[in-house]
């Protein structure tokens, strides 16, 4: 199990890694560019409007995990090897495209889950779903090449470094499927829903601190990754960035206990319920950590591994979980 929990770590480590780029659509009225962390899409489609039907405006070529993806027609059969890709697609209507998805791609409940691997593809078994489009979170073994060989096209999405990857994410997934209105309508109601959350956020002298669990092994994560981001927005600061000043744990240093005792967060978020059977018994179980003011005022908050860890539409399930914790705490400044 040990092992497990660290290559988790070290997937989300390197999958952290993206790039800057910019998304450009074209349509027959209007072009717009904006800046964004994921790569580009070009697509000559009518005006993109707030839809439940399925966009048209194919061929559509799509940029993202360095490479060009072009794609001719509107796919109609789906393989998403990525949990937050396959979350995404149904979020936005693309469920009915779907065929089948990687092992771990449990949610949402409808999702057509087989025995297909998303951090080892096979691509002859991927093949055998007849795919027309496959998604995938990182390209091991050069998956994306064989998937090309068989005529399939693939799109890499890895791991949102910021919000707006996310955003960009769900957008460059509408285009590819169809669905350029749904997705636009979801990413602009997400927008508004953190935006909301965020304004009930109350003002402090000082931030509040926190420390985030991975597993159980102590593995956090600093202000500078995906996660910290979220947690800036409800005015919390990681603990965790003494312990990875330069980045060179890519955001996500292994503390020691020492340092959790000595820097004593206000709060403290387990994201290691479902991996490692974690929750605020087992947590005060620990030497020393019934001493730590979270535990002793009942500032442990237990989430659900998976939507603290993936980049899609539930963010929104766990920073509404992050706001709702801090909200009533009083802290006195300074």
């Amino acid at each position: 199990m040990g092992s497990l929990r660290k290559l988790f770590v070290l997937l989300l480590v390197v999958a952290g890694c993206g790039g800057d780029g910019a998304i450009t659509t074209t349509t027959d009225d209007t072009s717009t560019t904006t800046t964004a962390a994921a790569p580009s899409i070009t697509t000559a489609t009518t005006a993109a409007t707030t839809t439940t039907e399925s966009d048209t405006g194919f061929p559509v070529t799509i940029e993202t995990g360095g490479a060009v993806v072009t794609i001719g027609s509107r796919p109609e059969r789906v393989v998403s090897l990525s949990p937050t890709a396959t979350e995404m697609l149904f979020a936005i209507g693309a469920g009915e495209q779907v065929v089948a998805v990687d092992s771990f791609s449990y949610y949402p409940p409808e999702a057509p889950v087989t025995d297909l691997s998303g951090f080892e593809p096979n691509v002859e078994a991927v093949v055998g779903f007849e795919p027309d489009l496959v998604v995938l979170s990182s390209d091991p073994g050069d998956v994306v090449a064989g998937l090309e060989a068989a005529g399939v096209p693939a799109l890499v999405f890895p791991a949102a470094v910021t919000l707006d990857d996310t955003y960009t994410q769900i957008e460059q997934l509408g285009a590819a499927t169809g669905r350029i209105g749904d997705a636009a309508a979801l990413v602009g109601q997400m927008r508004a829903d953190i935006d909301e959350l965020a304004a009930s956020v109350p003002e402090r002298d000082e931030p509040l601190t926190y420390y985030h669990e991975l597993d159980d092994t102590l593995f956090s994560v600093t202000s500078r990754t995906f996660i910290g981001e979220i947690y800036a927005l409800a005015g919390l600061q990681s603990i965790a960035d003494a312990a990875d000043p330069d980045g060179e744990a890519g955001g996500y240093p292994q503390l020691s206990a020492e340092l959790l005792v000595s820097a004593d967060p206000d709060l403290i978020f387990l994201a290691d319920t479902k991996c490692c059977g974690q929750n605020a018994d087992t947590l005060a179980q620990r030497p020393g950590f019934d001493q730590l003011t979270a535990v002793a005022e009942g500032r442990v908050i237990e989430l659900d591994d998976d939507i603290a860890s993936r980049w899609g539409p539930r963010i929104v399930e766990f920073f509404r979980k992050i706001v709702e914790a801090t909200a009533a705490i009083e802290v006195p400044a300074g």
